[in-house]
């Protein structure tokens, strides 16, 4: 352990920048700092600790609010002066109840000044999203805009979310189109284009359900290192 943290470049404080990330969507959560002893206590009991400079002492997230980040990797930039906690995060990061620090967008109006976009309250609706969680987003605002009165034509999502019969045709329909471009030899492009199309669908499915993408993810990862035989033996019987 010591001979690892002599290789990090700490600041004239004895400091390091931790920046804190969802091990399963990518998204930033928070950023903190951490000296030698608050990384050292991370890395042996998985949870993320940092060094408060205001109090002047090494504090465990979630050891009043219950809202511990679980840390499953720990990196440190090219400079070795900078760290990220990888982590999976147990109930919301941020202490004003959002699920990441991260809500104020820098926007720019037309005119050309900055303003800040984004409160607490929208649980970090404005943070930065990763492709797939911004589709999520996407997919879930049609949903809520469909208890609005609407004018025109109803867009294709919030067809798919009012008929559940449509939605599991295409699912079935872009499943099958994937594999054709296997079967056929359509091409990278044109895989990638109908895998697309398939996720698109699958993930207005999980809505209509009601799961949440990260419940996805967090599956893939759990199933890292198992054999596909095992695991799908180990799954409870269908009611």
């Amino acid at each position: 352990m010591t001979a690892y943290l002599d290789t990090l470049r700490w600041s004239k404080d004895g400091l390091v920048p931790v920046i804190v990330q969802h091990v399963d969507t990518g998204e930033l959560l928070m950023q903190a700092y951490a000296d030698r002893a608050a990384l050292s206590e991370t890395l042996q009991t998985k949870l993320a600790t940092f060094y408060s400079r205001s109090r002047s002492e090494r504090w465990c997230k979630g050891e009043t609010s219950g809202n511990f980040i679980k840390v499953t990797q720990v990196f440190h930039d090219c400079d070795r002066d900078s760290i990220i906690y990888l982590g999976d995060p147990i109930g919301p990061t941020c202490h004003t109840g959002a699920r990441t620090c991260w809500f104020h967008e820098a926007a720019v109006s037309a005119e050309g000044s900055v303003h800040a976009e984004g409160d607490h309250k929208q649980h970090g609706s404005h943070a930065p999203l990763t492709t797939l969680l911004a589709l999520e987003h996407t997919i879930q605002q049609r949903k809520e805009a469909m208890q609005q009165p609407q004018e025109g034509k109803p867009s294709w999502t919030a067809r798919l979310l009012a008929n559940p019969e449509l939605l599991c045709k295409k699912v079935r329909e872009e499943a099958g189109e994937l594999c054709q471009t296997l079967e056929e030899n359509e091409g990278t492009e044109r895989a990638a284009s109908e895998m697309a199309d398939l996720l698109y669908h699958a993930m207005v499915l999980l809505n209509v359900q009601g799961v949440p993408m990260e419940d996805v993810l967090r599956v893939l990862r759990q199933r890292f290192g198992t054999s596909g035989v095992e695991e799908k033996a180990a799954r409870p019987p269908k009611q």
